[in-house]
């Protein structure tokens, strides 16, 4: 279906959050998915993604993950300067802040007339993959989709350590896991840590592995599979749609 796009400032912690909505255009109501981006923000690649998510019946909230620390709007190039860039941008954030901005964005769906307050879940890629998986802490998840996630088992996400593995025990909903058995950021090893804990927990997963690389939904850089991305957006639908049953 077709959607419309629009900006709409937060304020978290007297920091101006520029969030991104992209909404199917029919009237209506739909549930709605918090969106996280990788460390370049809010380029073309990831806007895309957003978009082509909302266009299957969903209000896709996507924020600046670094929002206290560059500018409103800002895009990170992905090129090594911007890596190392994005890199030392996650380096000094909190955990905290994290976790304030996913409330805070939780909230203002929740707020919207047209989503369904109580069918919100959330889709993340690399560090918004570890975002994602994060979120579904929070009650209000009930179905979070976590590509190539990163740093889960060492705890690498921000400023200090992350406890995400530690708190899996909290999740209340679904969770899909989507990995590439070719990304050098996220072994074997990683992988069945976080599957474990998964097991362990209880939790409702599913996990999708593709002989791909890290990144590989990202359709401008030279790790990108089209084939791959293709069979994940339909495992990814297909659990959105099954847990909201849109």
């Amino acid at each position: 279906m077709q959607i419309t796009k629009r900006n709409v400032e937060l304020r978290v912690d007297d920091s101006l959050m520029r969030v991104y909505i992209a909404s199917p255009k029919p009237a209506g109501v739909y549930p709605g998915i918090v969106f996280y981006s990788d460390i370049y923000q809010l380029g073309s690649p990831m806007i895309r993604l957003a978009n082509y998510l909302a266009g299957h019946g969903y209000v896709v909230a996507a924020p600046e993950i670094f929002h206290r620390i560059e500018p409103i709007g800002l895009v990170i190039e992905p090129d090594d300067l911007g890596r190392m860039r994005g890199n030392d941008d996650a380096r000094r954030t909190p955990i905290a802040d994290y976790d304030a901005d996913c409330r805070a964005v939780i909230e203002f769906l929740k707020a919207e007339s047209s989503v369904f307050s109580d069918k919100i879940g959330t889709l993340g890629f690399c560090i918004g993959g570890h975002l994602a998986f994060r979120a579904a802490f929070h009650d209000e998840i009930k179905a979070a989709a976590c590509c190539y996630p990163t740093g889960i088992p060492s705890g690498k996400l921000g400023k200090g350590i992350a406890d995400t593995i530690e708190r899996v025990s909290e999740i209340k909903g679904e969770m899909l896991i989507v990995f590439g058995t070719l990304d050098p950021h996220i072994p074997e090893s990683d992988r069945q840590v976080i599957i474990k804990a998964l097991e362990n927990a209880k939790v409702p997963h599913k996990t999708v592995l593709y002989e791909a690389e890290h990144t590989f939904m990202r359709d401008d850089g030279y790790r990108y599979d089209p084939e791959a991305t293709t069979s994940a957006w339909a495992e990814i639908i297909a659990f959105f749609d099954r847990i909201f049953a849109v």
